[in-house]
């Protein structure tokens, strides 16, 4: 079983949030524990429907910036709290928040696989997946990109055991 944090953006719209539960379930049903950010945050989201219309501009921006402070914070936490991040790919272009996740993944030594089930070209070449950079991350990580859910738990069926590595990302 592993602690995965599940980077997306498919809690944004109606039309993938769908998606996101069946991904979601199949990796519990495959055995593992998934931190969703979407689930982890849903009572701060709903602190946005709260500011009402009266309260005033600059008590609504004082409680946003509280709110999106409180949201990151927790999303930080259950980062920290993973062992491995799966993280969305789909659309015209990575979304930024998970770009960032993947970014602060690696750093931590993390293994990140991406999933990437949408088949517009989004890299900078051939050669590039998604951006070349949020790629690199990825496999420079230990891990890849897949393109079917069933793909994806049989990557994470056989993840390797990570050996540690200095503050460059080389092996020792």
């Amino acid at each position: 079983m592993l602690r995965i944090y599940l980077a997306s953006p498919y809690g944004f719209a109606e039309s993938t949030k769908g998606f996101l539960r069946e991904l979601k379930t199949s990796l519990e049903n495959a055995g593992h524990q998934v931190n969703d950010p979407w689930k982890l945050g849903e009572e701060l989201l709903v602190n946005f429907d709260e500011l009402g219309d009266s309260s005033s501009e600059e008590k609504k921006f004082r409680m946003l910036k509280e709110i999106n402070h409180k949201i990151g914070m927790t999303n930080h936490k259950a980062i920290d709290n993973s062992e491995v991040v799966v993280a969305a790919l789909d659309g015209p272009d990575v979304d930024s928040g998970t770009a960032s996740e993947i970014g602060y993944a690696f750093a931590r030594n993390m293994t990140i696989f991406g999933y990437r089930g949408d088949l517009r070209c989004t890299g900078e070449n051939r050669a590039a997946v998604v951006n070349l950079q949020v790629q690199y991350w990825i496999e420079e990580s230990g891990g890849h990109i897949v393109n079917n859910i069933d793909s994806l738990l049989s990557s994470l069926n056989h993840l390797p055991a990570r050996k540690p590595k200095t503050k460059m990302g080389k092996t020792p």
